[in-house]
């Protein structure tokens, strides 16, 4: 039998915000096909997987600091975990400095051809430059990526590619993040006395590449004219007043979904190329229209403008002060239909599933 092993840099589960630690959240809490997971101890425990803890004694320490071995106490809890008459799979997500030890201590042990290495790869652009990317793909099975879109740059970037990839878009709780009622979100606006007002969101970590700034910038245009808006800003708390702004600073997981709710439009004005976004799918399952940056994998998310507005240069004030005027202008907003299973968990769990399904098969 094939066993499944996630080795994962943080705790699982992880009780801080993350994207791919809360899709695997939701897929360990679910018909899964996870046997072990090795990471650092977690403040509690799925109750249908195996742990084995990556810690370090005194020894390990010392190795891991003068000799420079980082990955030591994961290297130490496989070797605990596994069997040299079994097989399996190895997942990894987006830890490449992992990679290198991981093939080195199989190959040592002379086990390599009994393990699958699957590698997650949540951003878009290649990682690695053409000549140091060669010994990666030559050292994992499968490269798992968030987009087509990703896999063509890579595929234009790579002289060689000596791995299988798949793609598996991101997936979010539908349950939670769901278009409300027009009653609802009349009631969800008065919390905010946010009535007869069009309300735009922007939400995200505050750094520069997320564009915050430079929505703000547009929007003091954008007020001057429509006094009637508002823009919630989530995710982000400034010691600065704007007309029609409302910094709402961190928000729980749990009470976002309200706030895309009272939405009318998220605007997603990222300026680096982002791997997928999920806040945007959220967003649109909230009933949200999107408008956003037309860089990374947001176009094939956004299945190129059909789910929503690319802005095709992202970095011109102009671009997004037309598209924004152009959604206040409309008479009548066509509202844009969201199959209930797109980027929803449920398929990222059927085709996570089908991953593991494909990598058992070759081991067979």
């Amino acid at each position: 039998m094939v066993k499944v092993i996630l080795f994962s840099q943080f705790p699982l589960p992880y009780s801080k915000t993350g994207s791919w630690t809360t899709m695997y959240y939701n897929y360990l809490t679910s018909d899964h096909q996870i046997d072990h997971i090795i990471c650092s101890k977690p403040e509690t425990f799925f109750e249908n997987v195996k742990y084995q803890i990556a810690s370090e004694d005194i020894i390990d320490k010392i190795k891991r600091k003068f000799f420079k071995k980082r990955y030591l106490g994961y290297l130490k809890a496989l070797n605990q975990v596994i069997k040299p008459d079994n097989k399996y799979i190895i997942q990894i997500v987006d830890n490449f400095g992992i990679v290198k030890p991981l093939q080195e201590f199989l190959v040592k042990k002379g086990l390599r051809q009994n393990f699958q290495i699957q590698f997650f790869y949540h951003g878009y652009p290649p990682f690695l430059e053409n000549f140091r990317g060669r010994w990666f793909f030559e050292s994992i099975d499968e490269m798992v990526l968030l987009t087509h879109d990703s896999y063509k740059v890579h595929k234009d970037c790579y002289t060689i590619l000596p791995c299988k990839f798949s793609v598996l878009h991101n997936g979010i709780d539908t349950t939670k993040f769901n278009k409300a009622t027009f009653e609802q979100k009349i009631n969800l606006r008065n919390e905010l006395d946010l009535k007869d007002k069009k309300v735009f969101i922007w939400c995200s970590k505050d750094l520069p590449k997320k564009g915050l700034d430079f929505i703000l910038q547009v929007w003091k245009n954008i007020y001057s004219q429509y006094k009637n808006t508002a823009l919630l800003v989530v995710g982000a708390k400034r010691n600065i007043q704007i007309e029609g702004v409302h910094f709402l600073g961190s928000v729980p997981n749990n009470e976002l979904p309200k706030y895309y709710q009272m939405s009318d439009c998220y605007l997603f004005p990222t300026l680096w190329h982002e791997g997928f976004g999920l806040s945007l799918i959220e967003a649109l399952h909230s009933g949200c229209y999107c408008i956003a940056s037309a860089l990374g994998g947001v176009p094939e998310v956004l299945q190129y403008g059909k789910l929503g507005k690319l802005i095709e240069n992202p970095h011109f004030q102009q671009e997004w002060e037309d598209a924004i005027l152009e959604f206040l202008n409309q008479k009548e907003i066509n509202e844009t239909i969201i199959p209930d299973n797109l980027y929803s968990a449920q398929s990222w769990n059927l085709g996570m599933n089908k991953i593991i399904e494909n990598a058992k098969k070759t081991l067979k």
